[in-house]
């Protein structure tokens, strides 16, 4: 008996390689065995109704195709729900950090037959207050990088535009005053960046959390201190080689929860997506959601702690 499937995609995502490919798409899954019925986002948000009605509505699998900001959406719209579909992907957006740290491959026909084998992994999911995110989290005036760049400009020009946006940012980085606790430490610094990180690929960057693990229970905590900038291009290139935690400035560990307080005004950034505002409690729900992966193996299944 054929499955049914929603799949759910941005049509302006990457550089709308979905609304090209669509047909071409679905006679894959259908042959595949899926029944495959689709929904196109017309905005903020509606990835996450789409995902949240097909939950309701039972279905056996959701597909999230487009960037990271559709994934998120599909996460925060099955999150809380007592069926949950697992999850394929098809990462045909700008930024696929999430499909890298599974080694989802980037070409529509591969990405469509590895949906089609159907092998599923659970996964660690974060909740921060009311919300959920399953790649990283983070806060401090670095991240307010991601959602500044237009969307326009992502599809235009991809990672270059972060680029381009970070270096015009530079000079307004500065240390913010934070309270992080959680059952291994308990700090009160000046900060400059606190990421809170599920897989291992972060931001272009694939040895910034070098122990993540995705289903291990366990956040990988990288907090960036008052530094200057100079210390900061030194850190970043550093983290590029994944030996930024040799860096007195910079704070390594791992947690299931996490309570992080400022006084200052802090936007939280969850994968690449505005998510509130400080103060907020991190809390590690493992093996939350099913992803569709490769049976041959997973970068961050592999290295999990024994």
């Amino acid at each position: 008996m054929a499955k049914r499937a929603r799949l759910i995609y941005n049509p302006t995502s990457g550089r709308e390689e979905m609304r090209k490919r669509l047909p071409e798409i679905l006679q894959r899954l259908e042959k595949g065995g899926f029944e495959t019925s689709t929904h196109a986002t017309i905005g903020e948000g509606d990835a996450l109704m789409a995902a949240s009605q097909a939950a309701e509505r039972e279905f056996d699998l959701i597909i999230a195709a487009g960037g990271d900001g559709t994934l998120y959406e599909v996460v925060n719209g099955i999150a809380e729900k007592p069926n949950r579909p697992p999850i394929g992907i098809l990462p045909l957006g700008t930024t696929n950090d999430f499909a890298r740290a599974l080694n989802i491959p980037r070409d529509w026909e591969d990405a469509c037959n590895l949906i089609v084998r159907n092998y599923t992994r659970p996964i660690d999911v974060g909740k921060v207050n009311q919300k959920y995110f399953i790649n990283i989290a983070g806060g401090g005036s670095m991240t307010e990088l991601t959602y500044e760049v237009p969307s326009k400009l992502k599809t235009m020009i991809g990672h270059l535009a972060y680029y381009v946006k970070g270096l015009e940012m530079l000079p307004r980085l500065r240390p913010i005053e934070m309270s992080l606790k959680c059952d291994e430490l308990e700090i009160h610094e000046e900060v400059m960046l606190f990421l809170v990180a599920n897989s291992n690929s972060v931001g272009g960057f694939e040895k910034l959390a070098m122990d993540a693990s995705l289903n291990d229970g366990l956040f990988d905590v990288i907090v960036l201190k008052k530094c200057n900038l100079a210390e900061f291009i030194k850190i970043a290139s550093m983290a590029l080689r994944g030996e930024h935690t040799n860096d007195p400035n910079v704070l390594y560990f791992q947690t299931k929860k996490l309570e992080i307080t400022s006084h200052d005004y802090v936007q939280l950034n969850l994968d690449g997506e505005l998510g509130g505002t400080l103060p907020a409690v991190f809390t590690n729900l493992q093996s939350h959601i099913n992803i569709i992966v490769d049976e041959s193996g997973l970068s961050t299944y592999k290295h999990q702690r024994k």
